[in-house]
């Protein structure tokens, strides 16, 4: 007898990959059913339909690339420290990604239109969730004077996720690496500007 919690996180491991690797869209049930060996009677058990799969699965992939990525950040002291943890993270997707297929959220985003709300309400939280992590990162940085108080903590960690999540696009598109680097040096010595 399978345990539950066992066969759901099966399934959100197996379906998240093809997700995002494949695609949301052309990835099928089939697909699932084959990469798991559950029937789709079992898969629509815990999860009713492909759309709520589709809806957990990426939660799913996000909670695992936010742990992986806590776990880099909560390892440093300063906010400088910290902020650098961010980039290096990210650089880690032109080489050994820590989420098959590149940033979930990204993927996620380029299918999650108008016609996907619920992906993209899910895209749209995590979104907001990286950047609020960066603004207060910024923001005990400023206070704990090491960073420049003249730094603006919106701003900041604006330029660092749309630059970073724009250059992974770019270095996946091309195939080098170059573009996601040439980003990363760009935002450390703009960093270096701002550490007192």
């Amino acid at each position: 007898m399978r345990n539950p919690e066992y066969t759901k996180v099966t399934i959100l491991e197996a379906s998240g990959k093809l997700f995002n690797v494949k695609g949301y869209k052309a990835t099928s049930l089939s697909d699932i059913t084959n990469k798991t060996g559950l029937t789709k009677g079992a898969i629509y058990s815990h999860f009713g339909n492909k759309a709520t799969l589709e809806k957990e699965a990426l939660k799913y992939m996000i909670q695992k690339m936010f742990s992986i990525m806590g776990q880099q950040i909560k390892a440093k002291k300063t906010a400088p420290e910290k902020l650098k943890a961010i980039f290096s993270f990210y650089k880690q997707y032109t080489s050994n990604e820590p989420i098959h297929g590149g940033c979930p959220m990204f993927n996620a985003a380029v299918e999650a239109d108008d016609a996907h709300p619920e992906l993209k309400e899910v895209v749209n939280n995590a979104m907001k969730v990286v950047h609020q992590s960066c603004v207060q990162i910024i923001e005990k940085g400023i206070k704990y004077k090491q960073l420049q108080q003249s730094t603006d903590p919106v701003g900041f960690a604006t330029v660092i996720f749309s630059s970073l999540e724009g250059a992974i696009m770019f270095s996946k598109m091309s195939g080098d690496k170059k573009y996601i680097q040439q980003v990363i040096q760009h935002l450390e010595s703009y960093l270096e500007e701002r550490v007192m």
